[in-house]
């Protein structure tokens, strides 16, 4: 068993290191969460450099690496800064579902695109009244000819409005049992007619990228938009959730070793009672602490990105690495709060920043709870 990186993925770190360090700034990631604006030039030129879409073939303007080499892209940025790296992270969100299942042409028309930073990519699996459950559908693609005729809504669409396509789960088959039998995945361009968005207000985090409500009024695509085989939407989709649940842990771990960087060159500097807070027990108890369980967290989820790379499906190490990693993040941050004190709480230091871009990883890709029920479940198998 080998812990060591490869020089590769070495080089990887360091070339998100130095980017990071040229590009994000601290002023002007509090101007962007401010204005909630997406941070389009940083994100063009880490598309310029290779930082997006890292394990696309190379026919795609990819590097052929994998998930390790995605994840290590995604904790270096969100290390960096929770919200820019995050909104840069996820700009090529679900786009896994044509990399895995779509057609060649559905490949070369949209993966470049998405690798290049041409185009936002998006995912839209919730709907308003099944939240987690993905089993049932209310939104529907009927066959028409040569054509798909979408109706429905889906809620809490990252980069809803900005993206240039939509993977979208739909109900083709009303007759299947169960229902989810009955389900496929469907691409849909951004600026097709009936497709409309809505912001869906004030966030407590991730203010720099769009969440919305994306409503479908009779929108039609051609039947060639279908990504992977029809009926088979939902085991797809699962199969995706099994690498996004990495890509999160990445943001997650990310998140919390730079909550943890800017308390730790806090602590070396500040003084009370006359010494160097970092002089105290209690301090390096809390050090230590942190640092524990973000090593912890970082083993899970190098091992589930490891294993993904092997070519193993395991939904409960995903699971378990998604679930760890983004409490980790959250205490993590909010102890990297506490050592600050009333900087902590301020804007400035940026932590505060870090904590509330943290709980949004306990959410997404299936809350603390559903990763909970993915773990047990596998765990005690089928039960009569």
């Amino acid at each position: 068993m080998d812990f060591e990186l490869s020089k590769t993925q070495k080089e990887i770190q360091k070339a998100v290191k130095e980017f990071a360090k040229g590009e994000f700034d601290k002023e002007l990631a509090m101007e962007l969460e401010q204005n909630h604006e997406f941070p389009r030039k940083i994100w063009q030129k880490a598309g310029d450099l290779g930082l997006i879409g890292v394990h696309f073939p190379e026919e795609y303007s990819g590097q052929g690496l994998g998930a390790m080499e995605d994840i290590l892209v995604i904790e270096g940025l969100c290390r960096a800064d929770s919200t820019i790296g995050s909104a840069v992270s996820l700009s090529s969100f679900a786009s896994e579902l044509i990399l895995h299942f779509g057609s060649d042409a559905l490949k070369e028309r949209f993966l470049p695109q998405v690798a290049e930073a041409k185009v936002l990519s998006a995912g839209a699996f919730t709907e308003p009244d099944h939240g987690s459950d993905i089993t049932v559908m209310d939104t529907t693609a009927i066959r028409d000819g040569d054509e798909w005729v979408i109706n429905g809504s889906k809620i809490f669409i990252t980069n809803g409005g900005l993206a240039g396509f939509y993977s979208v789960l739909c109900q083709t088959d009303p007759e299947a049992s169960p229902t989810y039998r009955g389900q496929s995945v469907i691409l849909v361009e951004g600026d097709r007619p009936g497709l409309s968005t809505s912001d869906v207000g004030q966030k407590m985090g991730i203010r720099m990228m769009a969440t919305t409500e994306v409503v479908f009024k009779d929108v039609r695509v051609p039947a060639e938009n279908l990504i992977g085989k029809e009926g088979k939407g939902f085991y797809q989709v699962l199969e995706f959730f099994d690498e996004s649940r990495i890509q999160v842990a990445a943001q997650a771990l990310g998140t919390a070793q730079g909550a943890y960087d800017r308390a730790l060159s806090y602590v070396k500097q500040r003084e009370q009672f006359g010494r160097k807070i970092a002089k105290f027990q209690v301090t390096q108890h809390k050090l230590a602490d942190m640092a524990t369980k973000i090593e912890l967290a970082r083993l899970i989820t190098y091992n589930a990105a490891w294993n993904f790379d092997q070519g193993r499906i395991d939904p409960k190490l995903t699971s378990m690495a998604k679930m760890y990693a983004a409490r980790t993040a959250v205490e993590v941050c909010d102890e990297a709060i506490q050592l600050l004190g009333g900087y902590g709480y301020m804007t400035e230091y940026e932590v505060e920043r870090f904590y509330r871009d943290a709980k949004i990883t306990e959410i997404y890709e299936g809350t603390r709870e559903i990763q909970k029920n993915t773990i047990a479940s596998a765990l005690l198998g089928r039960m009569k």
